[in-house]
C-alpha cells in the first residue's frame, strides 16, 4: 500500500506582528472545541474582547522565544519530520491545526510525492485525549479530507499517554536532569475547563463526580484528559524511580474565569518554596515540542514567580522535541 504520514501539531502565528498573532488567536479561539459556546456568543467574546486585548500581549510573549527560523514549535516539528523521514520509507509532512502549514497543504504535498497515494497515517502530537487538542485535530483533518474529496483513506494514531514507548522516551529525556540536586519535580500539563471533562464523560456521572474518579476504573477514562495526565505522571515517576513525595502534577494556561482543572501551575509556583521545595524541576508532558507554553509561560514567567516566592533553583526540562527514542517510537507506530 502506498502510504504517507502527517505529523499534526497545534500551530503558531506566521510572525510576531500583532496582526498575525490576532489572526492566529481568532482561528484558535473560534474553534468550538476550544471555547465551547454558541457561535454568536463565542464570536463576540473572541473578536470583541479576548483577541483585541490579548493579541498585543501575546505578540510580545512570542518575541521573547522567536528564533531566526521563526516559531520554535514549527521549527521543532520540521526537525521531527526530518528525523522521522530518516527512519521510514513513506513521505512525511507536517500540518498545523491552526495557522500554517495547513492540513490541505500537507495532503497536497503528499500527493505530489506519491500521486498513487492510498492511505495517510495522521499522528496528532498530543499524547492525551482532550476535545480542545486531540479531538479537534482529528475532526479537522476528517473535515478537510471529506471536503476536498481525496480518495486515499485517512487513519489516526490513538492517544499514547500510557504507551510503553512513549513513557520510555519521556523518562529517558528527563533522566539527565535528575542528576542535579532537587527538592521536587512538578509535572505541568496544559489546563482545560472542568466542563470539558464533564462533556467527555461517556457515563455522564463519573468524572469529577466520584471520589478519586481518576483512580476508579471507568469507560470515561478513554476520553478523560485528567485521568490520562495522572497515568502519564505515575508511569514516568515509576520508570525513573521517583518517590511519591518527590513529585506532583498541576495544570497551566488557564483562560477566563471558569473553573479549570486544579491545582493551577502558577499557584503551585507561589506555594512550593513555602513548603520547603526550593529547588524544583518542571516537566511538561502534554507538549511534545517546546512552544510558547513551555518556553515563555514556564521557563520565563513560571521561573520568575517561583524565584520571587523564595525559590532557589528552577529548571525546566525540555519537551521530547527530537529525542532519538521519541523518533524511534513514532517510526514504530506508523510501521504497525
Amino acid at each position: 500500500m502506498r502510504r504517507g504520514i502527517i505529523l499534526m501539531n497545534l500551530g503558531s502565528p506566521d510572525s510576531t506582528e500583532v496582526k498575525d498573532v490576532r489572526r492566529y488567536l481568532n482561528e484558535f479561539l473560534m474553534d468550538e472545541r476550544v471555547i465551547d459556546m454558541p457561535f454568536l456568543a463565542r464570536f463576540l467574546l473572541v473578536r470583541g474582547i479576548i483577541s483585541p486585548f490579548r493579541a498585543p500581549k501575546s505578540a510580545e510573549a512570542y518575541k521573547t522565544i522567536w528564533t531566526k527560523e521563526g516559531s520554535p514549535l514549527i521549527e521543532l516539528t520540521r526537525q521531527l519530520r526530518t528525523a522521522l523521514q530518516q527512519q521510514v520509507d513513506e513521505p512525511v509532512e507536517i500540518a498545523m491545526r491552526y495557522g500554517n502549514p495547513s492540513m490541505k497543504t500537507a495532503f497536497d504535498e503528499l500527493l505530489k510525492k506519491e500521486p498513487q497515494l492510498e492511505e495517510v497515517i495522521a499522528v496528532p502530537l498530543y499524547p492525551h485525549y482532550a476535545m480542545s487538542s486531540y479531538e479537534t485535530a482529528v475532526e479537522h483533518a476528517k473535515t478537510v479530507h471529506k471536503k476536498e474529496g481525496y480518495t486515499f483513506s485517512l487513519n489516526f494514531i490513538n492517544p499514547y499517554y500510557n504507551n510503553t514507548d512513549y513513557i520510555e522516551a519521556l523518562a529517558e529525556s528527563m533522566k539527565p536532569y535528575l542528576q542535579q540536586e532537587y527538592d521536587h519535580i512538578l509535572f505541568s500539563y496544559h489546563g482545560v475547563p472542568e466542563r470539558h471533562i464533564h462533556k467527555g464523560d461517556v457515563t455522564g456521572n463519573h468524572c469529577l463526580k466520584v471520589n478519586n474518579c481518576c483512580e476508579v476504573d471507568s469507560p470515561a477514562h478513554a476520553q478523560c484528559y485528567r485521568h490520562q495526565c495522572l497515568v502519564t505522571t505515575k508511569l514516568v515517576a515509576e520508570k525513573l524511580g521517583i518517590g511519591a513525595d518527590k513529585y506532583s502534577f498541576s495544570f497551566q494556561s488557564r483562560l477566563g474565569r471558569d473553573e479549570w482543572l486544579k491545582p493551577y501551575t502558577a499557584k503551585r509556583f507561589e506555594e512550593l518554596p513555602a513548603e520547603g521545595k526550593k529547588k524544583i524541576l518542571v516537566a511538561c508532558p502534554a507538549f511534545v515540542s517546546d512552544c510558547l507554553e513551555t518556553l515563555e509561560e514556564i521557563a520565563e514567567q513560571g521561573k520568575e514567580t517561583f524565584m520571587h516566592a523564595g525559590g532557589e533553583s528552577f529548571t525546566m526540562i525540555p519537551c521530547l522535541n527530537v529525542h532519538p527514542l521519541w523518533v524511534k517510537a513514532l517510526a514504530g507506530w506508523v510501521r504497525r
